[in-house]
């Protein structure tokens, strides 16, 4: 028998705090963060040069016309859980929505911790600058502290959540332009574009190592959207996410690409690739650092470094942590993750358990991390969100979009094209993990269906709590 979800109480409902800056805080914070201090190596082992950055290129052309897919279904339908909410109105939500929304959150639950995971991963790599000699199990401690301290700094109203946002944000912006500033003042450009022979030679290898270097440019990428996450706090959600998403997409690329050109232009891209063969590639910004200013001048960078980390991975969680919860409240998944604070309404168990999950995910290598959690996002996720605007265009003309994608449906489509070549060019075990994941999750999804009595083993009634 099924019953409808019981509504939130007033003292329950969640606070609107988030306007324009804190939004683009939050995306910014999320998409810089540790990824390029920690991603150059890995990009220019991908090619073997600077014509890696290739991958970058291709990644924001991927980010541009998705964070446009983003922009129309964030301001049409603002609320907490973002693609979740999106695939459940365009697929039917008591249909196959119902299908997309849970395997969406089931690849979640894994996909989400794996970025959450690459934070800490990159933050115990740079610790290991400022902690010489550092052996594993003293980086996993490390590890273990910072994901604590994550999940408590977030245990609290958001409110106070907003403001640590934002001063999170400046400490990264403060960063990212002190390595930009000082490689332009040390440029070299024949070091920077110092390319091997035969460098952009079309072959079956480059356009895989491409599609690596994509992945890790994705990677990146990764949260400019954030704010969709959260859009029951966000104040004028119809303007304020399309404009913290454009905004964050365009300032981050220049961004990125100026981080990247400083750094090959002092560090010679041969002193760090490949990656795995050269230990100062675990901190290289460290190193770029230290070349120009000294080992202390490097020391004290390394702990701005690391602040921008944290303030990635608190991005991260602050805003994933909703989406399980977001879930449970409709109906469609397990309704303990539905549950907000009693005194400080936020959902605390999401938090707690996304938090713990992001821990254990970071005993793995950072390449595996950044591969199995591009791959396990872009189906469901990605790709399903571009078809999600195609069905909601057709069967819902009349809904309310403050924001239309612009020379519909061109970036829709470019935007559906990167995402099948960078999956098609992962490596096939990590491929077979995602789609392993997606057809346990669809396993799940039907016996969960069949014992609760709903679609497809029932005729489509109001969610359950169940």
């Amino acid at each position: 028998m099924t019953t409808e979800p019981k509504k939130q109480g007033t003292e329950e409902h969640l606070l609107r705090r988030f306007g324009l800056l804190q939004a683009t805080a939050l995306n910014m914070s999320n998409m810089i963060g540790i990824g390029p201090f920690i991603t150059i190596p890995l990009l220019m082992s991908a090619l073997g040069g600077p014509q890696a950055m290739l991958g970058w290129i291709i990644a924001v052309l991927i980010a541009i016309p998705d964070g446009m897919v983003w922009s129309e279904l964030g301001a049409s339908m603002p609320g907490s859980g973002g693609t979740y909410v999106y695939l459940r109105e365009a697929y039917g939500r008591e249909t196959f929505g119902r299908l997309m929304a849970f395997l969406f959150i089931w690849q979640f639950i894994l996909s989400g911790p794996l970025e959450i995971a690459s934070g800490y991963i990159g933050f115990a790599k740079y610790a290991g600058y400022i902690w010489q000699g550092i052996t594993p199990s003293e980086s996993l401690l490390v590890v273990i502290a910072v994901g604590v301290t994550n999940i408590v700094l977030l245990y609290r109203r958001i409110t106070s959540i907003a403001k640590i946002t934002v001063s999170l944000w400046i400490g990264t912006l403060i960063t990212t332009l002190a390595v930009i500033v000082t490689g332009a003042l040390h440029f070299s450009a024949a070091r920077a574009f110092d390319f091997p022979p035969g460098a952009f030679s079309f072959s079956l290898g480059f356009l895989f190592g491409l599609g690596a270097a994509s992945r890790i440019g994705v990677y990146d990428y990764l949260g400019y959207y954030d704010i969709c996450y959260i859009g029951d706090e966000v104040k004028t959600p119809g303007r304020t996410i399309p404009r913290s998403i454009i905004i964050s997409v365009v300032c981050v690329a220049l961004i990125y690409v100026a981080i990247n050109l400083s750094i090959i232009g002092v560090v010679p891209w041969r002193d760090f690739v490949p990656a795995d063969a050269h230990p100062q590639s675990d901190f290289v910004v460290s190193i770029f650092m230290e070349r120009i200013y000294g080992a202390k001048a490097a020391t004290i960078f390394t702990a701005m470094v690391l602040w921008t980390a944290f303030g990635s991975v608190f991005a991260l969680l602050l805003g994933y942590s909703r989406i399980p919860y977001a879930a449970a409240q409709d109906g469609y998944f397990f309704k303990i993750f539905g549950k907000l604070h009693p005194t400080k309404h936020f959902p605390y168990i999401s938090l707690i358990v996304l938090g713990l999950i992001s821990i254990v995910c970071s005993l793995f290598s950072l390449g595996i991390v950044i591969d199995a959690l591009i791959t396990t996002r872009i189906l469901i996720q990605f790709i399903g969100q571009i078809f999600a605007v195609m069905l909601l265009r057709k069967r819902a003309p009349e809904m309310q979009r403050p924001y239309r994608i612009w020379l519909y449906p061109l970036p829709s489509i470019v935007a559906l094209i990167g995402w099948v070549f960078i999956f098609a060019t992962t490596d096939w075990p990590i491929v077979l993990l995602g789609l392993g994941t997606l057809a346990l999750g669809a396993v799940f999804f039907f016996v969960w269906s069949w014992y609760t009595r709903r679609w497809p083993f029932a005729l489509p009634v109001e969610a359950s709590g169940d």
